[in-house]
C-alpha cells in the first residue's frame, strides 16, 4: 500500500482536502494518536478523526503546507509549517479570526498493510495561542 512517507503524504493531502474517509481507510481500528501540547491521546480511528474535524472546525482552512518528510522504514516524520484563520472555537475559547502560521512535527508508525497504528503530533501551544490573541507574547529576560 505504499511507503511509510507515501502514505504520510497522503494523510495531509486527504486532511487538506477534508476527505476523511480517506483519512480513515489509511488508520487501523485501534490506532493510538497523542497531541502532546494539549496532553490528549486518541485511542482509536473514530477518536483521531474527530480530532482532525476539530481542527477543521477551529479553522475551516487548516492546512499542511511546506512539508518536508523523513522516512525512517516503518516510521515516518513530517515537519511542516500549519496554517489557518481561526474562524472556529476551540472548546471554550471563542473564534478570535486571527491566523496561524507555525511549525509542527507529526511522527506516525505504519504496519506492513500502509496503515498507522501508532502516531504522535508536537507543536508549540503557547505560540498557537498567542497568533490567535488569546494571550500576549511572554516578555523576554
Amino acid at each position: 500500500m505504499g511507503t511509510a512517507v507515501e502514505n504520510h503524504k497522503k494523510a495531509h493531502a486527504s486532511f487538506n482536502a477534508r476527505d476523511w474517509a480517506a483519512v480513515e481507510k489509511l488508520m487501523k481500528e485501534n490506532v493510538e494518536y497523542e497531541d502532546h501540547p494539549r496532553a490528549v491521546t486518541m485511542k482509536d480511528r473514530s477518536e483521531f478523526i474527530g480530532w482532525l474535524k476539530d481542527w477543521a472546525t477551529m479553522m475551516s482552512d487548516a492546512e499542511v503546507t511546506e512539508p518536508e518528510y523523513i522516512d525512517g522504514g516503518s516510521w515516518s516524520v513530517a515537519r511542516f509549517t500549519g496554517r489557518g484563520l481561526n474562524d472556529g472555537g476551540m472548546g471554550p475559547i471563542p473564534a478570535t479570526g486571527n491566523r496561524l502560521s507555525m511549525p509542527f512535527c507529526e511522527v506516525m508508525h505504519w504496519t506492513d498493510d500502509g496503515r498507522c497504528d501508532r502516531g504522535e503530533m508536537f507543536y508549540d501551544a503557547m505560540t498557537m495561542m498567542v497568533q490567535f490573541g488569546v494571550m500576549d507574547a511572554p516578555t523576554q529576560v
